[in-house]
Parts: structure tokens; sequence; C-alpha cells
């Protein structure tokens, strides 16, 4: 039995004075409101508040009227669905109509607006997503999810298998939810339902998908939960190739340690790709951005250069390969090599995008044209042959000093 539900009045978005003015708009005459959702969940699980909505009674038609004569930004952002997005000194809240089902057969089911606020949360896909709150601080638990919160344990809404074939994207939302959220092992119900479904991630579009992946590798349990995707079946419909979820699981430890923020490309190539074919398999079957993409086969292509054991060579690199590149290479071939981050070279290499900008070769085209070199192929030779000249020097050499190797 769950234990007395706690109070949230205390709730520092609750109270802020915006969500305050959403609510008394909503909550009357007749009509009920509550927050729901996210801000409730992460409250409870001790977690940042990002955004707050907001689940009523009241029809779109109702919210919209009533906000606007409150003189609210008001925003069409879903009426069909029943949502509409409230603007209150500048802070967004999402607001939704209840609804229930009618007919239910996946991303297309058929829905009415309802009034039932158990209904509701029946057509919600976990339970720690069912959470409300009134403006009061009371909160409601329908379905149970309130244990489950304080478990961290991702749990479906009723049956497993049937809320994945309403919507097979449900499963990697269960693995983002609990890469994110969860504690110990995943739900049985819910892991069983995810590999009996899994073929039906096949059926998805290579957005959504990536949308999910990218928020689930940046999470706090991202590299667990990938080895638990790829015991399950997924990771080789979801990559179209297998996973090292121990390099990723290094790469976060790394970043953590000092305190980089990650990115979800560089974890793309961690999680998935040891050679630049992994790479470009990744990119192209989940349709990544034009920048995902180079940040992978950039990163890829660096990591091959190291180690490098001398502060000249690991220069010479970081001139060679930008500092992008050079980063993120030193970053995935570290996490790669399974060597602690304080054993020699790591440290230097880490460090020499802080400590050290690579400078401007002195010399162009025009100025080895000006110096007497024929116009043609001899200058690009000539200007080669030289900057290998300048690097070997440590970046030392002047202009001048280049300038009479011609001569040499």
């Amino acid at each position: 039995m769950s234990p007395t539900l706690p109070s949230l009045a205390d709730a520092s978005w609750l109270r802020a004075k915006a969500t305050q003015a959403v609510l008394a708009v909503l909550d009357r005459d007749g009509e009920e409101a509550r927050v729901i959702g996210g801000a409730v969940r992460n409250t409870l699980l001790g977690e940042a508040v990002h955004e707050v909505d907001i689940a009523t009674t009241a029809t779109p038609e109702t919210v919209m009227a009533r906000t606007r004569a409150a003189g609210f930004k008001t925003v069409p952002t879903g009426v069909a669905h029943g949502t509409v997005t409230i603007v209150v000194d500048g802070t967004p809240f999402e607001v939704t109509t209840l609804r229930e089902d009618v007919e239910t057969f996946g991303r297309h089911a058929t829905v009415r607006f309802g009034r039932d606020w158990e209904a509701d949360a029946y057509r919600r896909d976990f339970t720690m997503n069912t959470l409300s709150v009134d403006r009061t601080g009371r909160l409601y638990d329908p379905v149970g999810g309130y244990d489950d919160c304080r478990a961290r344990q991702v749990c479906f809404v009723g049956d497993a298998e049937r809320r994945v074939k309403e919507d097979y994207l449900r499963i990697l939302r269960f693995f983002r939810f609990h890469a994110h959220y969860g504690n110990g092992a995943p739900d049985p119900a819910g892991f069983r339902a995810a590999i009996g479904g899994r073929d039906g991630l096949r059926r998805l579009s290579a957005e959504r998908i990536a949308q999910e992946m990218r928020r689930l590798l940046l999470a706090r349990r991202a590299a667990e939960t990938v080895a638990l995707m790829s015991e399950a079946g997924l990771i080789e419909i979801v990559f179209a190739g297998i996973a090292y979820p121990n390099v990723l699981d290094r790469l976060a430890h790394l970043e953590a340690w000092r305190g980089e923020r990650p990115s979800a490309a560089l974890r793309f190539a961690a999680a998935g790709a040891a050679i630049r074919e992994d790479a470009e398999r990744i990119a192209t079957r989940l349709k990544l951005s034009k920048a995902e993409a180079k940040t992978m086969l950039g990163a890829i292509a660096a990591a091959a250069h190291f180690p490098v054991d001398t502060a000249h060579a690991a220069r010479t690199l970081l001139y060679r390969l930008g500092p992008t590149d050079y980063s993120n290479g030193v970053r995935l071939a570290w996490a790669q090599a399974r060597a602690a981050a304080d054993a020699r070279p790591w440290p230097m290499l880490l460090e020499l995008p802080r400590t050290w900008n690579p400078p401007t070769f002195p010399l162009d085209g025009k100025s080895l044209i000006k110096a007497g070199v024929p116009s043609g192929p001899e200058v690009g030779s000539t200007l080669a042959r030289l900057e290998a000249i300048w690097i070997e020097s440590d970046f030392s050499l002047g202009r001048e000093d280049l300038i009479a190797r011609l001569t040499r």
C-alpha cells in the first residue's frame, strides 16, 4: 500500500506567480486543472524541472477563451489533439484537455476529449508520468505511480505488451526513461514487452528513433542502458550494427571528471562506431544532421592518431586537425584505450587545446610568387615543403626565415 502522499505545495515552480495565474484561470467554474507529468515526477525524484505541463477538463476552446480574457498569450499548437500553449510573463505552459480512447491502433488512435482523470491516466505511457498536482499542492496518483517513482522503476501503465503495440516508440522511451531515472534492473514486464515488440521499431521513422536515442545517450545511465538494449536485440535494429557500451561508459566518466558538457554526436560515435564505416552507417540509418555526421567522422578519423608521446607531436595534430576534431579524437581514443585518465600522455593531450592555440602559417601563394617562385603547381608543392619545415621547427620559424629556405 502506498504511504500517505506528500504535498508539493512548497515546490518553487508551483508557487511561481505564472503557474498560479494559469491554474487560477482554468481551475474554476466547474472545470479542473492540474500540473501533470514531468514537473511532478522530477520533483519527487529530486531532479531539475524544466517545464510545467497542465492537464484540464476544459475543452481547448474554453482554455483559449479564458486565457485570452485574462490577457495571456495563447497559441493553438495542437488544438485537434487538445493542446494549447499559454505564455505568461515569458513562461510557456502546455495545456492539454483530458482524453480517452474510442479506438486504439497505434499512434493513430481515435480519441475524444474527456473529464475522467483516471481514464486519461490509462492513456499515458509510464506510471510515473500519470502523477498530477493541483494548485494547492495536493498530489493525485490514479495508477500507483508514486510507489514506482520512489523506487525509480519505469513501469508501463497497465499491460506493457499492449502499450508497446499501441506505439512501438514506447520501447525506446522505456529505455530512455530508465537511463534517465531508473535504478537497478529495468521493470521485467516492460523489458519482456520491449523484446517481444522489437521488430516494430523497423516501422518507425529514422527521425523519431534518432530523437529518442540522442536523449538516451545523454542520460546518466546511458552506457548501462545501451548494454541492456544490446542484450535485448534492439541495438542491431537501431544502429544496424553492434554497440560499444564500455567505450560510451568511459567517455561519459571522462566528461564528468573534466566537467565537460556531453555531445550527443560524440556519444553516438562512442556507442556504435569503431571505424569510419560504422559512423557513416549510423548517420545514414538515423538520418543524423550533417553537423552530427561531421562530428562523428571527424572524431573517428582523429582518434586513429592517438596517443602520441611528445608535446610536439600533439601540437602538430592540433594544428593539422583543428581544435574540435583534435579534442573529440583525444576523448574517443582515450575511451577506447581503457587507460587511466591520469596515465601519460593523456593529461597532456587533453589539456593542450586549453593551453596552446595553433598559430597561422605565415606564408601564402602570393608571398611565394613575390619571392620568385613561378606561378603554377610549384607554388603548392613549395608551400607544402615549407609548411613541413615550419611544423618541424615546432612552429618557431618566421616568414623571412621560411623565405630564406627557398634557396636551399
